[in-house]
């Protein structure tokens, strides 16, 4: 039913069945309709749409009617041949419209490939001209690179002011060198001033031994002279064979027994020191020594030779050059990438040259410290204050732990280091907090037991709050009494704002542990006053701790009138406090 409702055609052709026909007609327009729909599935026609195939199949079902209609037969053919003309005209319609758009579709298809060609060749063009620019860019670049001055900008470069500047610092530079070069000999001539030197210094010990021989018998012929004389002056009483055999004697008893006996005679003394010791150069020789020395040292630090130059200024006569100016000298230059820091290589070569019992200077000590804390070469340091080559001070002390707060990697090893230096400096405070800050707690609180004062523990206590290290400083151990004393403690960390959180978790400790803890705590307080734990109250009660205040102020007025227990062990002290 629903594919006639789709049909106009085929509407109409059941609505003349449905008026005027007699039974036969129904059937046979009945079977016109399983013809169409038959025809309309086996032909497999759409449901919607002008289509050719459905044009066939009404056209033959149409002329089918005509046969039957008769008495309509020339009306019928009338409409039916206006009907093909229509059809006809349509087709021609859309035959024209279906050449003319498969003709606008060529040319737009043409159209697209010549604008295709054309886009390809502006493509190639266009690929030529950026590859010779990209050409042009690096032969631009090239020769900027070739213009600019190492180390400058290219908005320096381009400045000729700055140019101007920086060619005058370069030929006054140049005129140094040449100067410099001036007065520098070939390395050939070096070679023979050192073997020359080394004849010269060989021919020098010789001649030094030999001196030293002839001052020897020197010696000797004027003790036998003397001798002699004083043999003359006496009248001759002794034989000469006797008087040379026994003077002969005593001089060889005299040169085998000098080295030990200190007390003898001065010339007989130096008859075998002269013989055995190393005695530097004086006067003229000493300054000559010195100014070479000084020279090759100039000439190893300007020619980059860094660890050469440290090691000779180390072994510099007098240490002359073992001071913070040298130290500056080397801060002041750097080496080869990768390499040693040339102020690192100075103060190893003063830790190596240094001699058994001495100590590099302060200043020294500070500034190979602290260049070797830059480098974090911790290894050195470590040496060095181990092995007491420095010089200790509190500066120094204050640098590693400022460090150590600053690294916390290697904060262990330097506080241990700083608690080694302010011992060495007797600095007890800042010992004890080293040690505090490396947690060792009972360590600190032992040491500050014996070694501090109740003012210098809350200085620690300030420096570094810790609860232990306070529960460990209240309390007495082993007949002793506390360094501190809990109620003064607490007064005095309850009016510190950064203080009083560790005063009131004290108390809070002594208040959970019972409620007879705190009167415990407050009865053997001897060294606190009824006055000192009423300002406690008074300042809980300022922190809204009313708790605690309520708790403190309890044990006071239930104590009123009574003693105060001491653990002292040689009695109790009583202490008797009214309230009023």
């Amino acid at each position: 039913m629903n594919k006639r409702q789709n049909d106009p055609e085929k509407a109409e052709i059941n609505s003349l069945v449905d008026t005027a026909l007699c039974e036969d007609d129904r059937r046979f327009f009945q079977s016109l309709n399983e013809f169409i729909d038959e025809e309309k599935k086996y032909l497999q026609c759409p449901d919607e749409g002008a289509d050719e195939l459905r044009y066939i199949i009404y056209r033959s079902v149409f002329n089918k009617v005509i046969g039957r209609a008769a008495a309509y037969r020339r009306l019928l053919l009338a409409i039916k041949a206006e009907y093909d003309d229509t059809i006809r005209e349509l087709k021609r319609r859309e035959d024209e419209a279906a050449a003319a758009s498969s003709g606008s579709h060529l040319q737009c298809l043409l159209s697209c490939q010549r604008q295709a060609a054309q886009i390809t060749d502006r493509i190639s063009v266009l690929q030529s001209q950026t590859a010779e620019l990209q050409e042009e860019v690096r032969r631009q670049k090239s020769t900027t690179q070739s213009r600019l001055v190492p180390g400058l900008t290219v908005a320096q470069c381009e400045d000729p002011e700055f140019l101007q500047v920086l060619l005058e610092d370069l030929q006054t530079q140049r005129e140094v060198l040449l100067e410099r070069k001036s007065q520098c000999v070939p390395v050939e001539v070096q070679s023979e001033h050192k073997s020359e030197l080394q004849k010269a210094e060989h021919h020098r010990d010789h001649l030094r031994a030999r001196n030293h021989r002839l001052m020897t018998r020197f010696k000797r012929l004027k003790f036998v002279w003397d001798h002699l004389m004083s043999w003359e002056e006496t009248g001759q009483k002794v034989p000469l064979e006797n008087l040379l055999g026994s003077t002969i004697q005593n001089i060889q008893m005299i040169s085998s027994e000098s080295l030990q006996n200190q007390d003898m005679d001065e010339d007989f003394c130096c008859i075998d020191a002269e013989l055995s010791e190393h005695e530097e150069p004086t006067g003229v020789d000493e300054s000559k020594l010195l100014s070479d020395h000084l020279d090759r040292f100039l000439e190893l630090f300007e020619a980059a030779q860094y660890e050469a130059a440290a090691l000779h200024a180390a072994r510099s006569p007098g240490g002359v050059l073992r001071n913070s100016d040298t130290m500056e000298m080397f801060e002041g230059v750097h080496g080869p990438p990768a390499s040693t820091p040339p102020a690192l290589l100075f103060f190893w070569a003063l830790l190596v040259t240094v001699a058994t019992g001495n100590r590099v200077s302060g200043d020294v000590s500070l500034q190979g410290v602290s260049c070797a804390l830059q480098h974090g070469d911790m290894q050195l340091i470590t040496h060095a204050v181990t092995q007491n080559k420095l010089t200790f001070t509190e500066k120094l002390g204050d640098t590693l732990s400022e460090h150590a707060q600053k690294n916390p990697g290697a904060a262990d090893l330097c506080l241990a280091l700083a608690t080694m230096i302010y011992e060495g400096c007797r600095i007890h405070q800042k010992t004890a907090l080293s040690m505090c800050r490396r947690g060792l707690i009972h360590s600190a609180a032992e040491f500050m037991k014996q070694q501090l004062s109740a003012e210098e523990c809350m200085w620690v206590l300030s420096s570094s709050p810790s609860l232990s290290l306070l529960q460990l400083l209240t309390v007495s151990q082993r007949g002793q009494a506390a360094v501190l004393s809990v109620g003064g403690a607490c007064a005095s960390m309850l009016a510190d704002p950064q203080q009083h959180r560790l005063a009131l978790q004290l108390l809070d400790g002594f208040m959970s542990r019972g409620p007879d803890v705190l009167v415990d705590v407050i009865l053997e307080d001897s060294s606190s006053s009824v006055d000192v734990w009423d300002q406690v109250a008074c300042l809980c009660s300022d922190l809204k701790r009313d708790d605690l205040s309520q708790a403190v102020r309890s044990v006071l007025l239930d104590q009123n009138g009574t003693g105060v227990r001491s653990p002292d062990l040689e009695g109790a002290r009583l202490t008797e406090d009214i309230f009023l």
